[in-house]
């Protein structure tokens, strides 16, 4: 039980470049279908502990000290390419959406799934630019700083012909937001479960239940759920940490698997 992404979450996958410009690299089949795949160019394929995106600025003020690979007050130099986003659907695991204004981060900067729901403003060098949600994954060949962007994302920067161009970005903080939701996984019962923060308005940095009269923390999965193996705090009071290190304590969510269930918290804007 709960060894997998559940309900069709699916993991997007880069497609491989042509031969004569790529690098070696692994094969893999593709799923997802990139623009313009003769201008794009491979990645070497990544190291075992993969260089952090290239900062190019940092805020005065310093980073907020949860953040991981991804900090706060800080723009990252990489590049953007597209896929076709399908149904919304992606490693994240939030399911099926009509919002095209997604991305699907590399796997170094994903960082087993703690760059999902962060919203990313992206640069061109031109000076175009937009705003994404991160949503999915992209594995090798996307490189440390890469982001693949949905179709219609990268058209706000370029045609999409440009096939892979240079960018900058930058985690956000948006001024509106509906409060966030939970929701336990398939298969979650009072003795095992799955739980899921959606529509956060800064990334995570922990989830854990309260259980024995103590704060436990929930690892954190790749498809983005947190998992109780022993089922404590299944059912309890469940509190969020940011990566700014605001903690919001919810309370009143039951175990009913695959119910989104609304809470009246949010976390501040910055």
């Amino acid at each position: 039980m709960g060894s997998g992404p559940g309900w069709g979450g699916r993991r997007h996958t880069a497609a491989p470049p042509p031969p004569a410009t790529a690098s070696p690299s692994p094969s893999r089949t593709s799923t997802a279908t990139p623009a313009a795949t003769s201008a794009r160019p491979s990645a070497a394929p990544s190291p075992s502990t993969p260089a952090p995106a290239e900062p190019v600025a940092r805020a005065a003020s310093g980073s907020a000290s949860s953040a991981g690979r991804i900090r706060p007050g800080t723009a990252y130099k990489g590049v953007a390419t597209s896929y076709d986003v399908g149904n919304g659907d992606g490693a994240c695991s939030y399911g099926p959406t009509s919002d095209v204004m997604t991305a699907a981060m590399n796997t170094a900067d994903y960082e087993t799934s703690k760059a999902c729901g962060a919203y990313v403003s992206v640069r061109a060098a031109g000076g175009a630019s937009v705003t994404v949600r991160i949503t999915n994954e992209c594995p090798a060949p996307c490189e440390a700083g890469q982001i693949d962007l949905s179709r219609q994302a990268f058209a706000k920067l370029a045609p999409l012909s440009a096939g892979r161009i240079p960018i900058t970005w930058s985690l956000l903080s948006p001024a509106a937001s509906d409060p966030v939701s939970i929701r336990y996984k398939t298969g979650s019962t009072q003795y095992w479960c799955g739980i899921q923060a959606i529509g956060h308005r800064n990334p995570l940095a922990r989830l854990e239940v309260r259980s024995g009269g103590a704060w436990i923390r929930l690892a954190r999965t790749e498809y983005n759920y947190f998992l109780s193996e022993q089922g404590s705090g299944c059912g309890g009071p469940i509190r969020l940490t940011d990566i700014y290190g605001e903690r919001l304590t919810i309370e009143g969510i039951a175990v009913r698997p695959e119910t989104v269930q609304a809470t009246k918290v949010q976390f501040a804007r910055h």
